[in-house]
């Protein structure tokens, strides 16, 4: 009985287009407009593009019906939606602790996410000033600063705070269909504007014409893999967590589907915006590949090689500069209010709290452990990021899709995708998918975590 008598208390997202939008904005964060490009470009351009668009369908797409499944199911926080896929003790007590494990991935990404969030309210704020001619204001914002990195850090997490304390309809669902649509129309203008520019043609002819001796390299198979994977949020609980405010009327494939084209059209987008916008910054005399080809300066290609291009643009350039941070901040916003929405709903159901106090609480802790990041960046950062990335993220993944492919029983998860999509079990999707994430989808995780310690 507990679990009808959660959905109906349960606070479920007000539309489609809300759902989508949140669920793809919480998708779409600086992996999209920052990884994407970059990989992108340090990967053949075209030919990493196309195997991109595949990996999303084959590896990212099932695992994410999977997640949304189980969150839908089970009508609660991970922890509780991982017990409720089984009646056996042990099992309950396994799918806990796996809930536990996916809970550890928003938090820890969000500790490092928000410095980088922070970064680029700082960014932002600086290419205002600059508009303005405040030249001090713009040092210290431009600078990489201890007090500046800890300003950025708690703007971010205020701002964060702010809309999740609203709820899924009057915070999440509220501001996601404010921001993703904004974050269109920025990256609309500035593509517009870039093209304009001399060598921006170049850019998008090599973003866009595949180079198919490359289609079949190793390496770039297993980055396009990873990226798609990451992309999503698999194993990031987000759409676990987002899965459980989706009313049962809608048909969840469907829905799967409408976030993933949303997601990945963000991170189309962003390639047609960067890469042409790197092509326009080499002609300004910006070094960007070395000798070998490799990219120069791949983790800080958003921070260095952009601002440069704009600079060199004389005051246009300073305008748009100020709509790429904007677009950047806004991205990484949508991000992390999914990553505080999953501690937050855990803490709320499980005792009853207050959502306000509780989304301040928990955004504090969290918040705690970014500033002692800030204040050991060389140690902390990297390691920090690696950790939840590397290994907390696609263990959290493989362990959700093992549980959801081997624990979960069939018939279970057949009637749950059922609800509101009847005819599930006639599609060659709806048949091949309860076996495909059974055997398959384990397989390609492994696949991803192996390559990541190549």
């Amino acid at each position: 009985m507990a679990q009808t008598n959660n959905s109906q208390t349960r606070e479920h997202f007000g539309s489609r287009l809300g759902f989508i939008l949140a669920a793809a904005g919480a998708a779409v964060g600086l992996g999209n407009i920052w990884g994407f490009p970059t990989q992108a470009a340090s990967n053949g351009g075209g030919a990493f593009l196309l195997v991109y668009l595949v990996m999303i369908l084959v590896v990212a797409f099932p695992m994410l019906v999977v997640e949304m499944a189980i969150g839908r199911y089970g009508q609660a926080n991970p922890v509780d939606s991982m017990r409720s896929l089984t009646a056996n003790p042990m099992g309950k007590k396994l799918g806990a602790t796996v809930g536990w494990i996916g809970l550890s991935v928003p938090s820890a990404v969000l500790a490092f996410y928000s410095i980088v969030g922070g970064w680029l309210i700082c960014f932002l704020l600086g290419a205002i000033t600059e508009v303005l001619g405040f030249e001090q204001a713009t040092a210290w914002f431009k600078g990489f600063s201890v007090e500046r990195n800890l300003f950025g850090t708690i703007t971010f997490y205020v701002l964060t705070v702010l809309i999740v304390q609203g709820g899924v309809k009057q915070g999440i669902e509220k501001w996601s269909t404010r921001l993703m649509p904004a974050l269109f129309v920025l990256f609309g203008l500035l593509f517009i504007y870039i093209m304009t520019q001399n060598g921006a043609m170049e850019g998008l002819k090599h973003y866009l014409i595949p180079d198919f001796d490359k289609v079949m390299d190793r390496k770039l198979i297993l980055a396009a893999m990873g990226q798609g994977f990451f992309s999503l949020t698999i194993g990031g609980c987000s759409m676990l967590i987002y899965g459980s405010y989706l009313s049962k009327k809608e048909s969840l494939p469907k829905m799967a589907m409408n976030v993933t084209l949303v997601d990945t059209a963000v991170a189309f987008i962003a390639g047609l915006v960067v890469m042409p916008a790197m092509f326009v910054a080499m002609q300004k005399g910006v070094q960007i590949y070395a000798e070998d080809g490799s990219l120069l300066s791949s983790d800080t290609l958003v921070f260095t090689v952009l601002p440069l291009m704009f600079d060199s643009l004389g005051l246009l350039g300073q305008l748009f500069a100020i709509v790429f941070f904007l677009l950047l901040t806004i991205a990484a916003l949508t991000s992390s209010i999914s990553m505080l929405e999953c501690p937050v709903a855990l803490v709320s159901e499980r005792f009853n709290t207050e959502r306000k106090t509780t989304s301040w609480v928990l955004g504090g802790l969290i918040a705690l452990f970014s500033i002692v990041i800030v204040f050991n960046f060389g140690a902390m950062f990297g390691a920090v990021a690696t950790i939840a990335t590397q290994y907390l993220q696609p263990a959290a993944a493989l362990l959700f899709c093992l549980f959801g492919g081997w624990v979960w029983s069939r018939n279970s998860k057949i009637k749950e995708l059922q609800q509101g999509c009847p005819e599930f079990t006639q599609g060659w999707f709806g048949k091949l998918w309860p076996t495909y994430v059974k055997f398959v989808c384990p397989v390609l995780v492994a696949t991803v975590i192996w390559a990541s310690f190549g």
